[in-house]
């Protein structure tokens, strides 16, 4: 049966409201099928607006993946900003897909991609507009499954009660898996209704479906447990990990924006996952084990994605994409063949201790010297040491003393504030290194014509991490030393203006740790938000650190625990956390280890150059390493 499109409806509305291209649709290579030719329809919704989410690789890789399988048929959502969201409401119109403004609730799955826990609130936006219940228990037969994936999703319980599934790890062959358990139900004539379908998805034992597992708290509000209330449901839901990145070269044909987006390039990650050991990086820890693509891949992703697009710059994308093994070899490669046209190469931050000056030249062959990017994260030695960013004063002074000897007039550095053990004077060791970063520059230079920016973001301790035990700190003591190093370097009159200095303050950051280590209670916090007019929270303009502190407040009255409990608390060893049900891999022994070393500041190696150090995610995964190098090249394109 036809679904009709929202368009003749919705476009009355656009001229309304700001930027009202981003709501139609039809971009270079988006696709809109025939609704009757498929048996499974799935919405892909990125929870933020479409200038963050278009770009968003997760969701295009199973945009495109999802549309080449037979029978099956993937359109786009967004969230709407509040100038259309009250239009909407006003007029009866319901959330629609941009493809084809088909309406997001005659699908059967909505499949929601957070790589940030502030899109909460937004889901609950997308849900009411689209009709569908907020929670999963009020859901009907008509209602489509509710999924949600990406980074956050490894602790999707303060979501949970919105959610009839979550997805851990890497979607490309799992959302394959999903769509053929729902056309098998459907060509069954979907018996048992959605709970048996949500049975069948959770059976299999890679699909969570929260409403299957009962949470027990002790009396002073620490989880007792968490355990499966019906039989063939796993004890732990094991995360999705793609072997052989070759055999899935996506996207191959990227959406191209009408409106303006945050990032206007064709992206082709090179390798996935990261075995650096940065105890504070989510990302590198459930991303696990490294997996390259080779270069030649790397290469025909790089010539198709330009053909097909029109993009004049690439971007080489991974969590450290200087540590791949042909690096230098692709960088060439790729300069090589570019040369000469309007294609230029890039690469996002670099670490200190992998970055050489002939990478950068290649990169930079085709295209300006914009600046450099480095990772330092601490402040002083020490602290590098407690986070496991094993890069010395003197590695970084050498890497952009040689970066400005060649050229370059602009290096910015990237550092948290707010780490476990972290003191004041670690803070203000950052000023240090920026003013010994310009006094080289200019020493190798011979000019004062060089910047160097600070920018500085608040740490918040993440699940499946060594620091998911941490306390983190109180939001005063954040905005405190941030005060003090603007101070530091707004005074100094000899590199002050030579410094440039970004920072987020600590309010934002609490939040974050609320929803990022929260549970089941934290879900009535949200939706207190959400009530209260909370949208977009990612954005400053319109988050309100007011409004979740007294929403909090209020959800939690009745409970043993508050926003403290959740964020300030240092959790003990023995404690169950909200996700301990949830198998990223990771050996929990492990993690708590890696937790005490930190406090003793001892570092740990790179498992890719030294022996395996027992993380645990290759034998409960059964997965390895994948690294090259392959020993093949890039060979020129042949001109037409």
């Amino acid at each position: 049966m036809s679904v009709e499109s929202l368009f003749p409806r919705l476009e009355p509305l656009l001229p309304k409201v700001q930027k009202p291209i981003q709501y139609v649709g039809g971009e270079l290579n988006s696709t809109v099928k025939d609704w009757d030719d498929a048996s499974v329809h799935w919405a892909l919704m990125y929870p933020d607006a479409y200038e963050v989410g278009l770009p968003n690789q997760g969701v295009a890789i199973l945009y495109e993946i999802l549309n080449e399988l037979p029978g099956t048929l993937a359109e786009r959502t967004y969230a709407v900003w509040p100038d259309l969201e009250a239009l909407m409401r006003e007029h009866g119109v319901p959330q629609f897909t941009v493809d084809a403004h088909r309406p997001v609730r005659a699908f059967d799955v909505l499949g929601v991609s957070f790589s940030t826990e502030l899109g909460y609130t937004n889901l609950l936006t997308a849900l009411d507009l689209a009709g569908i219940p907020f929670t999963a228990a009020d859901r009907g037969e008509d209602d489509p499954i509710v999924l949600a994936g990406g980074h956050a999703a490894f602790n999707p319980e303060p979501v949970a009660e919105f959610l009839d599934a979550a997805v851990l790890g890497d979607g490309e062959q799992i959302a394959i898996a999903i769509s053929e358990v729902i056309r098998e139900w459907k060509g069954e004539g979907s018996p048992g209704g959605r709970d048996e379908l949500l049975m069948r998805l959770a059976s299999t034992g890679g699909v969570y479906v929260p409403k299957f597992y009962d949470v027990e708290y002790h009396p002073d509000g620490r989880i007792k447990r968490v355990a499966p209330n019906r039989s063939g449901v796993p004890w732990r839901v094991q995360k999705h990990t793609v072997m052989d990145l070759d055999e899935w070269p996506y996207p191959k044909k990227p959406l191209v924006p009408l409106a303006e987006t945050v990032h206007e390039r064709f992206s082709v990650e090179i390798f996935r996952g990261c075995t650096r050991g940065c105890r504070f990086c989510q990302a590198g820890m459930i991303t696990r084990p490294v997996r390259e693509r080779s270069i030649t891949t790397i290469g025909d992703m790089v010539e198709a994605g330009v053909k097909e697009s029109g993009f004049n710059e690439v971007g080489l994308l991974s969590l450290s994409s200087a540590d791949h093994s042909e690096i230098a070899a692709v960088a060439k490669g790729l300069a090589d063949r570019y040369e000469g046209t309007n294609t230029s190469l890039s690469l996002p931050s670099t670490r200190v201790d992998a970055f050489n000056i002939d990478l950068a030249n290649e990169f930079s062959r085709n295209g300006r010297r914009s600046g450099l990017t480095f990772a330092p994260e601490g402040g002083s030695e020490r602290m590098r040491k407690v986070i496991n960013k094993m890069v010395t004063e003197e590695d970084l002074i050498r890497t952009v003393t040689t970066a400005y000897g060649q050229g370059w007039r602009q290096v910015k550095l990237y550092f948290m504030c707010g780490l476990p053990t972290e003191m004041d004077e670690d803070v203000l060791g950052i000023a240090d290194l920026a003013k010994k970063v310009i006094k080289a520059g200019r020493e190798i230079t011979g000019s004062r014509d060089i910047r160097c920016t600070v920018s500085i973001g608040g740490f918040v301790p993440k699940p499946h991490t060594p620091f998911q035990w941490a306390a983190q700190c109180d939001h005063e003591t954040v905005d405190r030393r941030l005060r003090q190093l603007r101070d530091s370097l707004r005074t100094d009159k000899q590199y002050g203006k030579s410094i440039g200095f970004r920072y987020h303050d600590g309010q934002p950051s609490i939040v974050e740790g609320l929803l990022s280590r929260g549970d089941r209670r934290v879900g009535a916090v949200i939706r207190a938000v959400w009530e209260d007019g909370g949208r977009f929270d990612g954005w400053s303009e319109h988050f309100s650190y007011k409004r979740w502190m007294d929403c909090a407040e209020r959800a939690l009255a009745g409970e043993p625990v508050d926003v403290d409990w959740y964020t300030t608390r240092e959790r003990e060893e023995v404690e169950v956390l909200p996700w301990d049900h949830l198998d990223a891999g990771l050996d929990r022994e492990w993690l708590w280890q890696d937790w005490q070393d930190a406090t003793t500041e001892t570092e740990v190696e790179d498992c890719r150059w030294t022996p395996c150090y027992d993380c645990g995610v290759c034998p409960t995964m059964g997965t390895e390493i994948q690294i090259g190098p392959t020993g093949r090249k890039l060979l020129p394109l042949t001109i037409v």
